[in-house]
């Protein structure tokens, strides 16, 4: 791909800037620190637009709490809305498009429009279409992905990327925001797509060098099949060698080579059988335990009727017709109370 430049003088034009703090600020419009940001909307803008045109712009102190996300426990960082939120915007609406074009037409998670379901939809179609090429599944993860990025890597793959100083100085303020070389924050808007960035060069390795047909990537969750279960243990060891020297990263160390008719491929949510797709267990169960909780209830209210919804929407795309039978259908029709 063609090297970018001229990038930051577009980041910081005034009309990038507040189209940045409009995306910012969705869903925000009553937070405190949104209300006092608006108080001088235009001055405030103007200050970052010459912190960022004289390079004196720096990345304010995280506010650092767990979350849980699904059995695991995350780190999130949260920065300020103005100036590093609003900053990351203006960043990522100029150059998110050319990440996009980088990323090979499997790569899923944190991209718009290439979402959980339209890696399924793709897998679906992929093994209506070579059932026998997808005969067995090599499925891997990386060990502690986001923390253990190198920087120094990452900031070299940027750099045969964008050929704009200003910008590279910027990714890198931002980059080195962590100390110790390592890690990219979760909970930054910048991080999502720098994450699937540091992995593309391994997407086009996998496709076009190791002409691996069939390889599916959801951020550092990734499947690859064949028709030939040596050809995917050949492949493991190639990959290990290849992160750890180009990505000075490790795989968790629970990649497993199986044939998929047996034991189907749990990816993205679902457990996917040439056949049939089920719904992932822990995801079944929490569901179940939540729509016998709102059946104890009397009447539902917006948010619980949105809850049932977004399990419906899971349930849509697999062979679940007796969960949402069973455990939707029934609530779907009590009524509304008016909370």
């Amino acid at each position: 791909m063609k090297r970018q430049g001229n990038v930051m003088n577009k980041i910081i034009e005034i009309n990038n800037l507040e189209k940045a703090y409009k995306k910012a600020k969705r869903g925000k419009n009553w937070y405190r620190e949104v209300l006092k940001f608006e108080e001088d909307c235009k001055g405030n803008l103007l200050l970052l637009k010459n912190s960022l045109e004289n390079l004196t712009y720096v990345t304010s102190e995280y506010e650092i709490f767990e979350k849980i996300c699904g059995n695991k426990t995350r780190e999130i960082y949260k920065l300020p809305f103005y100036p590093d939120r609003i900053c990351q915007w203006a960043i990522m609406l100029q150059v998110e498009s050319v990440f996009i074009k980088g990323f090979t037409k499997d790569t899923y998670s944190a991209i718009p429009k290439r979402g959980i379901h339209l890696a399924l939809k793709r897998i679906k179609k992929e093994l209506k279409n070579d059932k026998v090429g997808m005969t067995y599944c090599l499925k891997i993860d990386i060990k502690k992905y986001y923390p253990n990025i190198d920087h120094n890597v990452l900031k070299t793959k940027l750099k045969r990327l964008f050929k704009d100083r200003e910008l590279l100085w910027l990714l890198s303020e931002i980059i080195d925001s962590l100390p110790n070389g390592k890690g990219l924050p979760i909970g930054n808007y910048t991080s999502q797509y720098l994450a699937n960035f540091y992995l593309s060069d391994f997407d086009r390795w996998i496709k076009e060098e190791k002409k691996v047909r069939h390889f599916f990537r959801y951020m550092d969750d990734m499947i690859f099949f064949s028709d030939n279960k040596e050809d995917l243990h050949k492949l493991l060891k190639e990959i290990k060698l290849y992160i750890t020297e180009n990505l000075k990263l490790q795989l968790k160390g629970n990649e497993q080579v199986f044939p998929i008719d047996k034991r189907g491929v749990d990816f993205v949510g679902y457990v996917i059988y040439p056949t049939y797709i089920k719904l992932r267990k822990s995801i079944k169960t929490k569901m179940i335990y939540k729509m016998k909780k709102l059946n104890k209830k009397g009447r539902l209210n917006n948010s619980d009727f949105a809850s049932i919804n977004s399990y419906n929407g899971w349930i849509t795309h697999c062979d679940g017709i007796n969960l949402n039978e069973k455990y939707l259908v029934p609530l779907l029709r009590k009524e509304k109370s008016d909370d």
